[in-house]
C-alpha cells in the first residue's frame, strides 16, 4: 500500500461511510458530511497514489528489423487504410444491403494483390491489419506475409497478437534448411509450430528430406502430431515417400493409418495401390459386380475402415473403398481396352443396384489420383440434368471434379452449365473458378443474372451468387451491368419489390466492379 496500517484504516473507514450514508454515522470525523467525505477522498487517494513506489525501468527494446520490401504506392495505402476501418454503405430497412461496396469483403482480395507485387504493409497500419487479422482468420496467411518481420516484432510485445507468433516459425527465423545440425536443434527442440514451419521448409528445399527427418522423431510424437506431420507430405508427394508410409500403416494411431493409406493410393505406382488393384479388380468387371465377403486383416492393414456408417450395407462400404484406392489405370485392362468415358457409360451392373456405388467410388478416386481424363468422363456434358450425370449427381463431388481439370476447361463447363440451368445450381461450382471470372464465365454469370430479373424471381435467393459475383467477376463486365441498374417495370407474378431490389444489388455490383478495378490500378507500379 505504501500508506501503512493507519492509513489503510482511514481509507477503510471512508469507504464504510460512502457505503453507509454520512448521516449514519456517528461522530464527526473526515466524513461527517457529503462533503467532507469527498475532500477527505481525494487527499486519500492523492496519498495512496504517491505512496507507491515506481516500478523499475524495463530495457528500451532494440528497433524493428529493417524490412526491404517497398511500402505500396500512396493511393493504395489510403485504400488499405479504408478498407481496414471497415466502411461500408448503410444497411436498408429488412437487412438489405444498400447500394454501396461492401469494403470487409474486398480486404482480402486487396491484400493477395499487394502480396503478388512483393510490397509491405505501410509501417502506419501494421496494427490495424494485426487487429483485422486477429478478429478474421481468413485474413491470417496475406496479413501477417505483408505485416512481415515488423509485425512480429510488434506481436511479441501486445499479447492480443500472440497468434502472429502462431503463424509460423514461432515468429522467429527458421534455419538454413542446407545446415543439419541447425535442422536437427530446431526439430528436436522447438515448439509445435516451428517444427511444422521447419519440415515445409525441408519439403519445399528437398522433398526426400522431410520422411526421413520425420523418422527420427516418429516414434515418441504424440498421435495428433503424427497425423499433421504426416498430413503435410502432401505437398511434393512421391514414390519417394513410399517407405516410410507404408510404415504408417503399421501405427498405432487408427488416423494415422488411415492417412497414410490415402497418402499410398494417391500413387498409382505404390504397392499399396497395386494390392487394392488386385482386391478391386475381383470384385468388378464386365460380368457385373460382387462386392467383397469381408473385411480381412490384409485390408485393414491397408487402410480399409471395417464398420460402415449409419445407413450403409458392410458390402457396399468395403467395395467403394477399394474402388476409390486402386489406381484408374487398372480399369482400362479389365474392360477390354476401353477409355473412362466408354467405362463410365457401360451398364456395369445396373440391375444389381451397385452401379451408383461404383461411380461414386470412382469419382473419389479421380479426385485422388488429379486424373482429368476420369474426371471429365464423370462429369459428362455439362448441358446435361445435374441430377443424370454419369458419375455423380451431388454438386459437391462435380465441384471436386472439376477442380481436377485445367483453369480455362473447368470455367467452359461451368459457363455452359449455368447457360443450361442457371445459377441455382451453380453456387458450388462457381466457387471452384479461378477468379476473375473472365470470357465466357463472366458473360454467362451477367446473363443468368439478366435473366433471373426480368422474369421476376425471388431475387433475396440470387444474394449469394451477386455477393460472390462482386468478389470474383472480371471488373470489366462493369459496363455491361451498367444497363441493368435502372430499376425495370415489374412483370405481374413478380415477388413484391423484386425490381427495386434488382436495381439496387445490380448498383452495388457495379461500384463494387469499379472500386476493384481502381484498387488493383493503385497497386501498379509507377
Amino acid at each position: 500500500m505504501g500508506e501503512g496500517d493507519e492509513g489503510y484504516g482511514e481509507w477503510q473507514e471512508l469507504v464504510g461511510a460512502a457505503l453507509l450514508g454520512t448521516d449514519r454515522r456517528r461522530g464527526g470525523g473526515p466524513a461527517s458530511s457529503p462533503e467532507a467525505l469527498l475532500d477527505a477522498a481525494a487527499v486519500h487517494v492523492v496519498r495512496r497514489r504517491a505512496g507507491l513506489r515506481p516500478a523499475g525501468a524495463r530495457p528500451r527494446p532494440q528497433p524493428a528489423p529493417r524490412d526491404p520490401r517497398p511500402a505500396p504506392p500512396e493511393a493504395a495505402s489510403h485504400r488499405l487504410a479504408q478498407l481496414l476501418a471497415g466502411r461500408s454503405g448503410p444497411v436498408n430497412g429488412g437487412g438489405r444491403r444498400g447500394s454501396a461496396p461492401d469494403l470487409t469483403e474486398l480486404l482480402p482480395q486487396w491484400l493477395a494483390a499487394a502480396g503478388r507485387h512483393g510490397y509491405r504493409a505501410p509501417d502506419a497500419l501494421v496494427p490495424a491489419l494485426l487487429d483485422a487479422a486477429r478478429a478474421r482468420t481468413d485474413l491470417r496467411p496475406h496479413a501477417l506475409a505483408l505485416a512481415g518481420t515488423r509485425g512480429l516484432w510488434l506481436a511479441r510485445m501486445n499479447p492480443d497478437w500472440r497468434f502472429a507468433l502462431r503463424g509460423g516459425a514461432g515468429g522467429g527465423e527458421l534455419p538454413d534448411v542446407t545446415d543439419p545440425s541447425a535442422v536437427e536443434r530446431l526439430w528436436e527442440e522447438g515448439l509445435f509450430a516451428e517444427r511444422v514451419a521447419l519440415l515445409g521448409a525441408v519439403r519445399a528445399h528437398e522433398p526426400a528430406a522431410a520422411p526421413r527427418l520425420l523418422e527420427t522423431t516418429w516414434a515418441s510424437e504424440r498421435a495428433e502430431d503424427r497425423l499433421m506431420f504426416l498430413d503435410s507430405l502432401r505437398a511434393g508427394l512421391s514414390l519417394e515417400d513410399e517407405s516410410f508410409l507404408e510404415a504408417a500403416l503399421g501405427d498405432r494411431s487408427r488416423n494415422v493409418r488411415a492417412t497414410a493409406a490415402e497418402l499410398l493410393s494417391a500413387l498409382p505406382q505404390s504397392a499399396l495401390a497395386g494390392r487394392m488393384a488386385e482386391r478391386a479388380l475381383a470384385c468388378v468387371g464386365p460380368e457385373g459386380v460382387t462386392p467383397p465377403a469381408e473385411c480381412d486383416a490384409g485390408m485393414l492393414r491397408d487402410g480399409v475402415v471395417k464398420r460402415p456408417p449409419a445407413g450403409r450395407g458392410e458390402r457396399a462400404w468395403w467395395l467403394g473403398q477399394l474402388v476409390e484406392a486402386a489406381p484408374l489405370s487398372c480399369w482400362r485392362d479389365r474392360f477390354g481396352g476401353l477409355g473412362p468415358a466408354e467405362v463410365v457409360a457401360l451398364p456395369v451392373a445396373a440391375a444389381e443396384g451397385w452401379a451408383e456405388e461404383l461411380h461414386a467410388a470412382w469419382c473419389r478416386a479421380a479426385v485422388r489420383q488429379r486424373d482429368p481424363e476420369w474426371s471429365r468422363a464423370l462429369l459428362g456434358p455439362a448441358s446435361a440434368p445435374p441430377a443424370a450425370g454419369p458419375g455423380t449427381a451431388s454438386l459437391a463431388e462435380r465441384a471436386k471434379l472439376l477442380e481436377t481439370l485445367p483453369d480455362a476447361e473447368r470455367a467452359e463447363w461451368v459457363a455452359q452449365f449455368i447457360r443450361a440451368h442457371g445459377l441455382s445450381e451453380a453456387f458450388q461450382l462457381l466457387g471452384v473458378c479461378v477468379v476473375p471470372w473472365a470470357g465466357a464465365l463472366g458473360r454467362a454469370v451477367v446473363d443468368a443474372l439478366d435473366i433471373a430479373r426480368e422474369a421476376g424471381s425471388y431475387p433475396w435467393s440470387f444474394s449469394g451468387v451477386m455477393g460472390l459475383a462482386e468478389r470474383c467477376l472480371d471488373p470489366v463486365e462493369a459496363g455491361r451491368l451498367e444497363a441493368l441498374t435502372a430499376a425495370a417495370e415489374e412483370p405481374p407474378d413478380a415477388s413484391p419489390g423484386a425490381a427495386a431490389y434488382w436495381a439496387e444489388a445490380f448498383q452495388r455490383l457495379v461500384a463494387t466492379l469499379r472500386l476493384r478495378a481502381a484498387m488493383l490500378s493503385e497497386l501498379t507500379p509507377a
